[in-house]
């Protein structure tokens, strides 16, 4: 196959790239600082980059600006214009192309889920976020941006084109500055006990499990709309950070409030949404359509990562 990755550079996209790249696939990785072999774009107006994507099997948008940063208005406000803009272009290249692609997945968020303790989120009954009471304001713009780059792929005018909306939990890869990456540092840092009580839900995704998901979706033309990218799995935050430490031979993780973790976060230029938002979601129609997760709990998951940092 041929697959177009538009903004393929971040931690997932070159996990993308690399194993369909061994799988024997052709994959065109689309960059605003293109290196050798990836084709230049600048994420809002077409361009010799839409070439790439009239006659290729498979768009795997990828692009927005990394949520691994400071909440700041301005940061927020990129995050959503980058989706929302390459997203619109991604559907405008695939409109126009004589020989469209078979599947459009579009990168979206399990963020778009409200936090929550008492109940999983799947597609069906799963509650989308926004309107929860005691949250800090900017978590419902964060839902905001979800749905606007859920209905800018939605309002695309791609008939001849299949198109999935990946509400994707945090992937976990040993790479350096994944979502992995970022919680071993927090650990080491002693920030790997409970924050705000650790009762908080983390919804996480083993690479491989991501990139087999991928797969899976490209090959059943029965499913589009929103599928959630999810292990069912999820775990409160104390047990998620406990593996880590396990896995790591880390032997404390201090207990910390919410101040504390605003300066953790600080420290590793994050912010504490990632943190102490309760994303509780569950791969609904992955399930019920029969794939099988190769690493559906966390503590072999963590320990799997751990193995393959270390032995590289």
């Amino acid at each position: 196959m041929k697959i177009v990755l538009p903004g393929g550079t971040g931690n997932v996209g070159r996990l993308l790239e690399r194993e369909w790249t061994a799988a024997g696939h052709q994959v065109v990785v689309l960059s605003r600082r293109p290196g050798l072999g990836e084709v230049r774009w600048d994420g809002r107006t077409p361009g010799e980059w839409v070439e790439a994507v009239d006659g290729c099997d498979v768009v795997v948008n990828l692009a927005g600006r990394s949520v691994n940063c400071r909440y700041t208005e301005v940061n927020l406000r990129s995050m959503m214009d980058s989706r929302v803009q390459s997203t619109r272009v991604v559907g405008e290249a695939i409109a126009g192309a004589a020989r469209p692609p078979k599947v459009w997945l579009q990168m979206s968020t399990a963020t778009i889920y409200a936090h929550r303790f008492d109940a999983g989120n799947d597609e069906a009954t799963g509650l989308i976020g926004g309107g929860e009471p005691g949250v800090p304001g900017y978590w419902a713009y964060s839902v905001d941006i979800a749905k606007a780059w859920e209905r800018t792929q939605q309002e695309a005018d791609t008939p001849h084109t299949r198109k999935v909306a990946l509400r994707t939990a945090m992937v976990m890869s040993p790479g350096r500055g994944g979502a992995f990456d970022l919680m071993l540092r927090l650990a080491r840092l002693g920030l790997g006990g409970p924050v705000a009580g650790g009762g908080q839900y983390m919804s996480w995704i083993h690479g491989d499990d991501l990139v087999r998901s991928l797969d899976f979706l490209i090959d059943r033309d029965d499913l589009d709309g929103p599928v959630n990218l999810s292990s069912p799995d999820p775990v409160p935050y104390r047990d998620f950070f406990r593996a880590i430490r396990t896995a790591r031979g880390i032997p404390v993780g201090l207990p910390a409030t919410r101040w504390m973790a605003e300066l953790g976060a600080f420290a590793v230029r994050s912010d504490t949404e990632l943190l102490l938002k309760s994303r509780r979601v569950l791969p609904g129609r992955l399930l019920e359509a029969g794939f099988d997760f190769h690493h559906p709990h966390w503590p072999e998951a963590a320990a799997d990562l751990v193995r393959r940092i270390r032995s590289a």
